[in-house]
């Protein structure tokens, strides 16, 4: 396969503190010139052929190489760039996992992806990049009024392997990349070799930190994740408008859940002394009892974040986050596991107390219902049937002229009606891929479920598209949620070879 191009000659940078990005309150067109406004407030970091700009949502790095310095506009791909990420954050290359991003040769606004063999050593281009885009520019911006080289990127945060709500670290990467001008003359890389020593590229800190309406947040537990409280529904499910940061439709939750204070409400209690609070939860059809957890979060010092451990005291009782200091995820009143929890409508409640004489008395408090389900929708191909036949697995099947072909009775099921999508595919050949069948969720199913020993196709019969070796997928994600996005998936798969007669 075809190669990023690549040059030898580099050019020294020094770098310290991290690199810190923006929250992208609205997903940014990088169609759109980078004078039109998306770009304002940027998270900034100056090298010397320019500035680097960053904004990210939940979904999304949004990344700008604006260079000032290049104010050739050459045609074609004689200005190029490498883009690359340590993919699992250790700063050393990792063989076919860690990725670098460049120009599909003759292509200027075609983004090519390939993962790192060793230093200097790369694969060949991958299939399209999923979500990830790139956009080159010609014009002026706010870091200079001449018309110069400007790279747009929007990447997809799961193919650098990015989750904003790792549970107990501060979402990060670690980047490098190279830029090449043709008019002037010069290749910078970004730190000087980071392709052959990953020990040497910046760290990139992601934004958790969006601005959520105060009309949506909750009186006092302001959102569960990045969802507020005000839009769980009597039954524990939420759903969030389509436009909003996370879109989550009727979603149970799970995973990790972060309890986010709401900010104006924790600020009143601290400059009030109140600073000690409980967490109770009350699991279906049982009774209250203290929700006892230790998390980990980051703190900004100025010059890096710093860990630090939050747990309950003896009795029980945390204490309140100084509100004014800068953490990774701010305001956090509780951080807690939920996968020990069995599917169900869970209530759970944060009381703060005021210190009067010696006695601790409840000053103010908040109630929100969960409806907590872990469990991943049950999957099968129960079987697959050529005629009358039951093809098993591992066979060599013929299959004749038309309209012979293949039934399959397939299972998507979940029993507490929280089921997202399901789809059923086959593989095959060199990275090719045929859609067999595709159900997904709409608010009108209500609780949906999914099915047992569907027959699909419902009527006729399914044909390969040629003799080859295939592998046939069933993928059923679940409608849960952590806060930032859907979690949990459940998938099987048979293996069948078929030939054409």
């Amino acid at each position: 396969m075809a190669k990023i191009r690549s040059l030898s000659i580099t050019t020294p940078i020094v770098f310290a503190l991290p690199f810190k990005s923006e929250w992208a309150q609205i997903p940014i067109d990088i169609n759109a010139p980078l004078s039109s406004g998306g770009w304002e407030d940027s998270g900034k970091l100056k090298f010397s052929r320019g500035f680097v700009l960053a904004k990210n949502d939940a979904n999304f790095l949004y990344l700008a190489l604006d260079l000032t310095s290049d104010k050739g506009n050459d045609t074609g791909t004689n200005d190029y760039f490498w883009l690359s990420f340590d993919k699992n954050r250790d700063r050393a290359i990792t063989s076919n996992q860690d990725v670098n991003y460049g120009l599909y040769p003759g292509q200027p606004n075609k983004l090519g992806k390939q993962f790192y063999l060793g230093p200097g050593s790369w694969t060949g281009l991958q299939p399209d990049p999923s979500l990830s885009e790139v956009r080159q520019e010609f014009g002026s911006s706010e870091n200079s009024s001449d018309s110069h080289r400007i790279w747009k990127f929007r990447i997809d945060l799961k193919e650098i392997n990015v989750a904003l709500s790792w549970p107990l670290s501060t979402p990060f990467t670690y980047f490098g990349f190279r830029v090449k001008s043709s008019n002037p003359a010069f290749t910078t890389d970004f730190p000087t070799n980071f392709f052959k020593d990953f020990s040497k590229l910046r760290q990139l800190i992601f934004s958790r930190k969006p601005v959520i309406s105060p009309s949506l947040l909750g009186p006092l537990i302001g959102s569960v994740g990045l969802i507020p409280t005000t839009l769980i529904d009597d039954s524990g499910r939420v759903t969030t408008d389509p436009s909003y940061f996370v879109k989550v439709q009727n979603a149970a939750f799970g995973g990790t859940l972060n309890l986010i204070g709401n900010r104006t409400k924790i600020q009143q209690l601290w400059n009030d002394g109140i600073k000690k609070y409980k967490v109770e939860i009350t699991p279906p059809g049982g009774i209250a009892q203290k929700l006892i957890s230790n998390w980990s979060n980051y703190r900004w010092t100025g010059s890096t974040y710093a860990l630090e451990s939050f747990a309950p005291s003896s009795l029980g009782f945390y204490e309140l986050s100084d509100p004014s200091v800068d953490y990774s995820i701010d305001d956090l009143l509780i951080q807690f596991p939920t996968s020990a929890l069995l599917p169900g409508l869970y209530q759970i409640k944060v009381t703060f107390y005021r210190r009067v004489g010696f006695l601790d008395v409840p000053a103010d408090n908040q109630t929100i219902g969960l409806f907590i389900d872990n469990h991943v929708p049950a999957v099968n191909i129960d079987n697959i049937k050529h005629g009358a036949s039951e093809v098993s697995a591992c066979a060599i099947e013929t299959i004749g002229a038309a309209p012979d072909g293949l039934k399959f009775k397939i299972t998507a099921h979940d029993p507490d009606g929280n089921l997202l999508g399901v789809s059923f595919s086959a593989t095959y050949g060199a990275g090719l891929s045929v859609g067999i069948h595709n159900e997904s969720y709409d608010p009108s199913m209500g609780l949906w479920q999914g099915f047992t020993a569907k027959t699909i196709p419902a009527s006729g019969n399914w044909r390969p598209t040629q003799s080859c070796a295939y592998s046939f997928i069933i993928v059923a994600t679940a409608r849960t949620t952590n806060g930032y996005g859907y979690i949990g998936h459940n998938s099987t798969h048979r293996n069948l070879t078929l030939l054409l007669s």
